[in-house]
């Protein structure tokens, strides 16, 4: 697979090629290169690097406005034109006692170490302005349309249980089918998403139901025991008859089919 270098965003492709010129091993990474090879459009670009958030601020400091906006993690924003790019570090990570951020955090200079610690393999992979590359699989899982934790998925869901969310939305949005593996891991880690904020956990529910297969995403909650936590209300509708000769679904089968015959508005 190929990236078409006119959906990059120059401003993108100018921190990159610095960061290179000074022999730091750097990288477009994450759901940008994985939406240029679907053919979606990109809003968001995010570069790791080998190099400290430090080095990056010295690197880019009077060319560019540069923030600290997550320099313990290692990340730092670099305003080009007005455009924000994400600029963080490799990194190891320590335990997630919160359920969303380590610890601890060790910078490397290893960057198959940094992808080992990321969600899923299509998000795992890693464009340096001429070749993609790839150390978990990620295109396989691209070209058959399968989403699949990287490494262990009981790890990546203790890391941040709402990847459990974030696993079920990709797969309605994208159409992709969820591994069974990785389905069974969150079966198993259901009740962690109660460590997630109500917040953030809104926030992937309205990215499901605006996705389009928002039955699907209800239908799997379901399937993987989160719905209970997250839509209590709903899961007492699961199996229950109606009792009606009028009605050949139970209500929760009844609901996901008048979901499913919603039109989307915002769209």
């Amino acid at each position: 697979m190929m990236i078409d270098k006119s959906k990059i965003q120059k401003e993108a492709f100018y921190i990159l090629n610095d960061l290179n010129d000074l022999s730091y091993e750097s990288y477009i990474c994450g759901g940008a290169i994985r939406d240029i090879l679907l053919g979606k459009e990109i809003k968001d670009f995010d570069i790791t690097t080998s190099a400290t958030p430090e080095e990056v601020m010295d690197i880019f400091k009077g060319k560019y406005s540069v923030i600290p906006t997550g320099i313990d993690h290692g990340t730092v924003t670099v305003m080009v034109n007005k455009t924000p790019i994400e600029v963080t570090t490799f990194r190891n990570d320590g335990e997630y006692s919160d359920g969303r951020h380590p610890d601890s955090v060790e910078f490397i200079r290893n960057v198959k170490e940094d992808v080992n610690r990321r969600d899923f393999t299509i998000n795992g992979l890693l464009y340096n302005g001429h070749d993609i590359i790839d150390h978990v699989g990620g295109l396989y899982d691209l070209n058959n349309k399968k989403i699949r934790a990287i490494g262990n998925a009981d790890d990546r869901f203790r890391d941040d249980a709402l990847r459990m969310m974030r696993c079920i939305r990709f797969s309605c949005q994208l159409g992709f089918n969820i591994v069974k593996s990785t389905i069974q891991s969150i079966e198993r880690n259901a009740e962690l998403i109660t460590n997630v904020s109500q917040e953030r956990i809104h926030d992937e529910l309205i990215k499901i139901l605006m996705s389009d297969k928002p039955s699907k995403g209800i239908g799997l909650l379901a399937k993987t025991n989160l719905l209970k936590y997250v839509l209590p209300e709903l899961q007492s509708c699961v199996g229950f008859d109606q009792h009606n000769k009028y009605h050949r679904k139970n209500v929760f089968d009844h609901i996901l089919k008048v979901l499913e015959s919603t039109p989307n508005i915002m769209k």
